[in-house]
C-alpha cells in the first residue's frame, strides 16, 4: 500500500481540530463522552490516515480499511461517519482538476464491491441505532453500487446523503462558514461555528436513529437557540449545554462527522 503522506497528515490535522473545539453533546478536549475519549479518537485517526490516503484505492478498500484499523487500535467506533465522508474525498484528491468534478465522477463510479467492503466495516462498527433496512441491509450481500445504497439511505442519513448531492452539504453550507473565518480567527471558534451550522439547520440523524424524529427536532431547535453562545464563544455556557446534552444521552455524532469533513475538504482544497 503506497500512502500520500500529505494527504494522511491533512485527515489527522482535520480530525485533531474537530476534538479541540468544545462541542455541546460530543467528545473534544474539555470533557469526554458517551464511554468515548479524546485519545480514543486521536489514536484512531492516526490508525485510519493510512488507510484514507491509500494511492489509487477504491472508496470501499479505503473505508474498510480503515475501520480495521480504527477497531484494532482502540476497540470501538469512533470514526465511522467521518471514513464514509473522507474516502470519496481523499480518492477526488487524486485525480487533477476540480476537487468537486472529480467527487462526483468518483461517486459515480462507485461498484458493488464498493457496498461490499463498505457494508462489512458497517458491521464492524455496529453503529448505534443502526437498524435494519426493507432494501440494502447492510447485514446482507450487496446487489447494488455504493452510491445506489447510500441513495437508499439518504431519505433519513445525512452522510447517505452526500453520496448523491456530491457532498453539497459540506461544498455549500459547512466550507462557507469555515471560509468566513480570518485567518487570524481562533480555529475552535471556526470548528465551533461549523458544528452549530449544521446541529442548527437539520435534525441530527444520529440522534434520529438512536432517540426518534422528534428528539433529533428536539435538539436542533435547542442548537438554533443557543446560537449565540457559539459565536460569543461562551465557554461556561457551551459546557453547561454539552452536560445538559450528555446526561440526556444524546450525541449529535453526525453533525461531527461532518465537521471533521469539513476540516479535511478545506485542507484538501488548499493543497489542490
Amino acid at each position: 500500500m503506497t500512502v500520500d503522506t500529505r494527504l494522511a497528515a491533512a485527515f489527522e490535522a482535520a480530525c485533531r481540530a474537530e476534538l479541540r473545539a468544545p462541542k455541546p453533546g460530543n467528545v473534544h478536549d474539555f470533557a469526554p463522552g458517551h464511554r468515548m475519549t479524546v485519545r480514543d479518537f486521536e489514536v484512531s485517526a492516526a490508525a485510519a490516515a493510512p488507510f484514507i490516503a491509500a494511492r489509487g484505492q477504491p472508496i470501499g478498500a479505503r473505508v474498510l480499511g480503515a475501520m480495521r484499523a480504527t477497531m484494532d487500535s482502540v476497540g470501538c467506533n469512533t470514526n465511522l461517519g467521518i471514513l464514509l465522508l473522507a474516502a470519496p474525498l481523499a480518492a477526488a484528491r487524486e485525480r487533477p482538476g476540480d476537487l468537486r468534478q472529480n467527487l462526483g465522477a468518483i461517486l459515480a463510479e462507485s461498484t458493488v464491491e464498493d457496498a461490499g467492503a463498505v457494508f462489512e466495516a458497517i458491521r464492524i462498527a455496529n453503529p448505534g441505532g443502526l437498524g435494519r433496512a426493507d432494501t440494502h441491509d447492510v447485514a446482507a450481500e450487496p446487489t447494488v453500487t455504493l452510491t445506489q445504497a447510500m441513495a437508499e439511505a439518504a431519505h433519513r442519513d445525512r452522510i447517505a446523503r452526500q453520496y448523491i448531492t456530491s457532498f453539497g452539504d459540506l461544498f455549500t453550507v459547512g466550507a462557507p462558514v469555515w471560509q468566513s473565518f480570518d485567518r487570524s480567527a481562533d480555529p475552535l471558534r471556526r470548528t465551533l461555528a461549523v458544528y452549530f451550522t449544521f446541529a442548527s439547520t437539520w435534525p441530527d440523524t444520529h440522534v434520529s436513529r438512536k432517540h426518534g424524529p422528534e428528539v433529533a427536532e428536539h435538539v436542533r431547535r435547542l442548537f438554533a437557540e443557543k446560537l449565540e453562545i457559539a459565536a460569543q464563544y461562551d465557554l461556561p455556557a457551551l459546557l453547561d449545554f454539552d452536560r445538559e446534552l450528555k446526561l440526556l444521552g444524546v450525541n449529535p455524532g453526525t453533525s461531527a462527522d461532518l465537521t471533521v469533513a469539513v476540516e479535511f475538504l478545506v485542507r484538501v482544497l488548499e493543497d489542490k
